[in-house]
């Protein structure tokens, strides 16, 4: 008995301990490569001689939709696990060095299966990170690349259930390379970041050996009244009610000599390799609940259509064309949101004929219990397809979800 209480004395003061000298460290982990905002710290671990720290977090979405498909003349519902990540990190032996790695459980968060592999693609981020200093984060491994600010969020962090029609059609996701942030962030004047990645081009865990190449992708935010609070330019909506009026602006440009999807780093696989260029413009505010995004992005290449070598009339197409993306919310103090967000979608002429333009329009209420990490969201969604050969078409869905994660 006399044993068992010394043992559990021992790991109670273990524990404190832990908890107190990782509330100490000024470890805060700022990057832009972490998958995902929270304000929280997670649960975490802090070696006794504080050479190692390790953070646990977990987040989940749950959902139920009901979808009108006048099209294909059929309703349907569907209920499911959306999303189920366990993320790590923390630092090792110093706390410039750092890591972080998540990971993904649910069949729609696997990404793309490859022709002829049986494999779960369970890894979302796995980076090693060196910051000198405040100021700068060097970064080796895979993770998102500085694209659109959307993209950029976790899907945790947003306002209506899923992102925009042309985030799914336009943005550039995860790659593996190297990053290189220099980040100069004031509360209150004038703060910008430059960040600039060389990654592999070829996306999220590509299997196989590739040719020489690769992509770059630069990228500038300018924050003119100084950077909002606890890192408002990751998450959506002002729901720590800014006092102060604050705006960014941004602008990114990603080359890449040698993708083997149709939509750069994601997509169905090509029969060879194409060059892709892509650009991204994003304007956030938040002030006293009120919040506003705009955000444009397109995608260009000279080889739109590529064939299979044995079968010339097998074509597969890269998914070229611009979009736009409004949107504009009010937390209330009672911790209830309204939110209305407008797309519109215009792809290439070229592909219309096989993907057809279209327009979006959201409208979402959501409660807040313990900020983006515990929330309830309704959303009705109407999109509008514009196919250039036959009449328009709507479809509509009503869906019910419920994020949680730490």
């Amino acid at each position: 008995m006399r044993r068992i209480v010394k043992i559990f004395i021992f790991i109670c003061s273990c524990q404190l301990t832990a908890q107190i000298e990782a509330d100490s460290l000024s470890n805060d982990l700022r990057l832009s490569s972490l998958p995902y905002y929270n304000y929280g710290r997670g649960l975490g671990v802090t070696s006794k001689d504080s050479v190692f720290q390790m953070n646990l977090r977990f987040r989940m979405q749950n959902r139920a939709s009901y979808y009108h498909l006048p099209e294909e003349d059929y309703d349907k519902m569907d209920a499911k696990i959306r999303r189920l990540r366990l993320r790590f990190d923390g630092f090792l032996g110093n706390p410039k060095f750092l890591y972080a790695i998540q990971l993904s459980f649910t069949s729609d968060d696997l990404g793309e299966f490859q022709e002829n592999e049986e494999r779960f693609n369970v890894i979302r981020d796995a980076v090693v990170m060196y910051r000198p200093d405040e100021n700068w984060n060097i970064i080796f491994g895979q993770t998102k690349l500085p694209g659109n600010r959307q993209r950029v969020n976790s899907s945790g962090a947003l306002q209506l259930t899923d992102r925009t029609i042309n985030n799914a059609s336009f943005n550039i996701d995860r790659d593996f390379g190297v990053q290189v942030h220099y980040i100069k962030d004031f509360q209150d004047k004038l703060s910008y970041n430059f960040l600039t990645a060389f990654s592999s081009g070829r996306g999220r865990n590509f299997p196989n050996e590739f040719d020489a190449g690769g992509a770059v992708t630069t990228k500038a935010e300018l924050f003119p009244f100084g950077t909002f609070q606890k890192d408002g330019r990751y998450f959506e909506g002002d729901i720590l009610r800014e006092k102060r009026f604050k705006l960014m602006l941004s602008g990114a440009y990603h080359y890449n000599s040698n993708a083997l999807r149709n939509r750069g780093q994601i997509g169905l696989d090509l029969w060879e390799t194409a060059t892709i260029r892509s650009g991204f413009i994003d304007v956030m505010f938040k002030y006293q609940g009120f919040a506003g995004m705009f955000a444009y992005m397109n995608r260009t290449s000279p080889e739109v259509f590529q064939s299979n070598p044995e079968n010339i009339n097998d074509q597969r197409f890269i998914v070229v064309g611009e979009g736009y993306d409004s949107q504009l919310s009010y937390v209330f103090p009672s911790n209830y949101e309204i939110i209305a967000r407008y797309s519109k979608q215009n792809l290439a002429s070229e592909i219309e004929k096989f993907v057809p333009s279209s327009n979006e329009i959201a409208i979402g209420l959501t409660r807040y219990f313990w900020e983006h990490a515990f929330k309830i969201q309704v959303e009705v969604n109407r999109r509008e397809f514009l196919p250039i050969n036959a009449e328009k078409f709507d479809e509509y869905y009503v869906r019910f979800q419920v994020e949680m994660g730490i």
